[in-house]
Formats: C-alpha cells, structure tokens, sequence
C-alpha cells in the first residue's frame, strides 16, 4: 500500500476488529507523527505537546535530544526533547499491538537515490529536458486542490521558478506572499524588491507583508507554543503563513528543499574543496601540525570552540558538514545543559558517526553526499518540521513540490550531473519563460528574518551573532514563557 502512496502524509489506522494499528509517514517526513508508551497503552498524535496533554508522558528530558538542538540547532528525530516521546522516522512504519508500538521500519529510503545515482554523463540537454519534465509534474500534482493556491515568493530562484511553473500549469489567478523588514531596507537580505519583479514577470497579484519588532514580541508567546520543540528556524515560515492567511489563501506551495536537491547551497562547492585539501596535507610532512596551529588560534580568536575541531572533522565529508552545520562545539554543552548531562550525550560522541546514523552510507561523490546528508538532517529536522508547525498554527496548508520522493526517483538519474549547472539553472530555466538572468545571478541570501536581533533585545544579553545566538535566545524565551 505505502508505496502506492504520494506526498506527504503521517498517520495511523485502527483495525477495531483485530485491536491493531498501522502508523506510517512519507518517504521525506514532511509531516510528523509522535508516539510515547504510557502503562495504558501507546499513544499517537502528530505533537509532542499534545502527548504531553494527557499528563501520562513523563516531562523528563532527553538529554541527548536536547544535545541534538545545541549542536545543531534542532533535535534529529527520532529523539525528542523528551525522553519518553519518540518521532517514526521518516519513511518508516510501525505495528502498534496490544498497547505496544512495535519497532519502526524502514519502507523507503530517501539516502539510496543519492548512493544508486548512476555514474553516466548525460548530455546537458538530456538533463535539463528530464528535469524540466519532472519538475512539471510535481508542480502540476502540487496545484491540485479545491481552493486557490497561493506561493510564497522571495526573491530567490526556487520560489520564483517554482511561480513560473504554477502559471505555465494553469494558476492563472496566482497569488504571492513576500515579507518584509524595517532591518533589512536597502539591503541585499530585503527580498521585496527582487520578488515583486519576480511577480510582474509572471503576471502574479503580489502581497508584501511588513512585519515589526513590535508585531514579534507580542507574537512570541503563540510562536513558542506552535512550536512544539525547540528550533533556530520557522519564524520566517509562521508570519508568512500569517500573512497569507489574512489574505484568505488555504493552501500556499514553498520552495523549501530546492538547495537540497539541486545543489544550492555555498557548502556544496566549498566542502569537497576542504576535505580534498585535508586529505592532500596528509601526505605533506608537517602540515597537519599547522593546520592544528591554525584551528586553534581562529578558535581562540573568535570565540568559537568548533574551529578546534577543523582537522579531525574535515577528514570526510560527515565531518566537513558537521562543522558547517553546527552552532556549538561538545565542548560548550556542560555551560549550555549542564555538565551531568553533557557527559550523558557526549558518552562515545562521534562527529562524522552521529551524521551516518542520521544518513546511513554515503556515495563516494562529494556532492551526493553532501545532497544526501542535507535532505536527511537539516531539511528533515529543521525545515520540514519548522515548515509544518508554523503554516498549520494559522490553518494552512504548505505544500512542497521540490520536497517529493517521486521527483527524487525521477530526477535520480541527473543528480550526478547537478554540479554542472551553477546557481540553480536548472530550476530557474524551467519554466518556459525562465526567470530574469539579473535574479538567476544575485547573491543568494535565504529567507532571511532578523528574529536574533529582535530576541536578543527583548529576551537575551547575549553578544553573540547568528544562528548561536539565535540558539540561546530561544532557549531564553521559552524561559520566559514558562515563567
């Protein structure tokens, strides 16, 4: 049955006959599903808080899920913040049987298009024709539905290619949804400018939602309840699907997923690069001690204990990504949870390990494994799940067309080839009418919010920048709100 099965989708089916269940979820987890073992039976619900809600799940924590989120900035399923809630992993399916959820598994494997990618060297054209069909027809098979459906559009090329499909598919009344900040004017992070010219481009009515300092500090409270376990990320996600719902929009699609599979981000060139050069100092006498020399000195300079780690971590590319990814160095866990409980989730602790337990093998290309790698941490864990709690506290529903497993099985053939067509030209020529070349060539910036800033002035002494600081003042701000 699973198999037959397309999108996203996270349930469970009560046989009231056989007194059995069936919990599943889909191949990329998209949507969650938790369950908790209580000594009346398992329990089911697609919240952590809602299992909590029935006072029979212990509120003890999971100090190696609470490690999870220091380190990177989210708790990797299947642990939780909690130490009796679990998550089903993604493209996993479990038996619930006599009060017992039985042991997960594994029905589709989102890692093998990345290690079975064939190793061909398709014609440029071939490629860009296979992936321009396939990118069609999810898109097509995204914009089904009985109300309109909308887009949040920033300025990047995902979203702006992604617009371009939706109309050549018929979304001829197409709506867009872009945010803006007083921080950001006039500079590159402000995507309006670049979004409404996406939006002329493709003849699409344009809403620009303003959203303030004052507006998130009164929010914050909804924000960290919707939000149902920590995370650095969704905020952006929860005021635009604020914003689209107050433009009456149901249903709204997202570019999430898009520099996952096609390669997108800076890590994808920068990486292989590093551990290339790591793996060359390894055959020259002495480089290994100044590169030693050197991690340690940017790590005491900056402040920041992950540098400490550079030439262990970028032996491989399950260590390079750990030190991109990570906020904070094992090190700085006994001052963020406490030093029992670090020794606890630091016990055996193994940088490159932790991502091959998240992944499972990796291919030898670089670049697949890295594509690989990100789909199945930082986008399971952080942008999926962000994406889920946010748009659905305001009653809508997202939906990812570059998030789904038949385009991975249909664009598994080209992903070799990816690396051949920079800056995402792949996805911004697709549409028939491709997207603007000043757009396909600006800077890529992400879907930015300046939530640190803001956090840090209302919740936080923190001077630190960025993603740890971001980190800390969340972790200050559930703080608060428990108070």
């Amino acid at each position: 049955m699973l198999p037959r099965l397309h999108g996203m989708f996270a349930f469970v089916i009560w046989d009231r006959v056989a007194r059995r269940g069936f919990a599943a979820r889909d191949p990329y987890g998209i949507k969650p599903l938790y369950y908790a073992q209580t000594s009346q039976g398992a329990l089911v619900a697609s919240q952590v808080k809602a299992l909590l809600a029935t006072g029979l799940v212990s509120r003890e924590p999971d100090v190696h899920g609470q490690a999870g989120f220091w380190l990177l900035g989210s708790v990797p399923e299947p642990r939780t913040w909690f130490r009796d809630i679990r998550a089903l992993p993604a493209g996993h399916f479990a038996w619930i049987d006599e009060g017992r959820v039985g042991p997960p598994k594994c029905w589709w494997d989102i890692g093998e298009a990345w290690r079975s990618a064939p190793d061909n060297r398709l014609p440029d054209a071939e490629v860009r024709e296979g992936v321009r069909a396939a990118l069609k027809e999810s898109v097509a098979r995204h914009l089904v539905a009985d109300v309109p459906v909308g887009v949040f559009l920033s300025g990047g090329i995902d979203s702006g290619a992604l617009a371009g499909l939706m109309v050549e598919a018929g979304a001829h009344a197409l709506e867009g949804v872009t945010l803006t900040y007083d921080e950001f004017a006039g500079r590159p992070e402000d995507e309006a400018p670049v979004a409404a010219r996406i939006a002329a481009h493709y003849g699409i009515r344009h809403h620009v939602r303003r959203v303030t300092r004052d507006e998130f500090v009164s929010d914050l409270p909804r924000i960290l309840d919707a939000m149902d376990q920590p995370s650095i990320d969704g905020i952006n996600t929860w005021y635009a699907s604020k914003a689209a719902a107050d433009n009456g929009l149901k249903v709204v699609v997202s570019g999430v997923g898009g520099d996952e599979l096609f390669q997108g981000y800076a890590s994808f060139r920068q990486l292989p690069r590093l551990v290339a050069a790591r793996r060359a100092m390894a055959m020259i006498p002495g480089a290994a001690s100044a590169l030693r020399w050197w991690a340690d000195r940017r790590a005491d300079r900056t402040g920041n204990r992950r540098w400490h780690h550079l030439p262990e971590w970028s032996r491989s590319m399950a260590g390079a990504w750990w030190l991109r990814r990570s906020l904070f160095a094992p090190e700085d866990l006994p001052g963020l949870m406490g030093n029992d409980a670090a020794q606890v989730a630091l016990r055996g602790f193994d940088a490159a390990l932790c991502v091959r337990r998240m992944c499972g093998d990796l291919p030898a290309d670089p670049r697949l494994a890295l594509g690989q790698i990100e789909s199945m941490t930082y986008l399971r864990n952080q942008l999926l799940r962000d994406s889920d709690w946010a748009s659905m506290d305001h009653g809508v529903e997202l939906r990812t067309p570059l998030v789904d497993a038949r385009l991975l099985g249909q664009a598994g053939a080209y992903l070799p080839a990816f690396g051949r067509f920079p800056n995402k030209t792949l996805m911004a020529r697709a549409p028939t009418r491709p997207l603007p070349g000043d757009v396909i060539r600006r800077r890529k910036t992400g879907f930015g919010i300046p939530a640190g800033h803001w956090l840090q002035g209302a919740t936080s002494s923190s001077s630190e920048a960025g993603s740890r600081a971001l980190a800390r003042a969340i972790m200050d701000s559930c703080a608060v709100a428990k108070v």
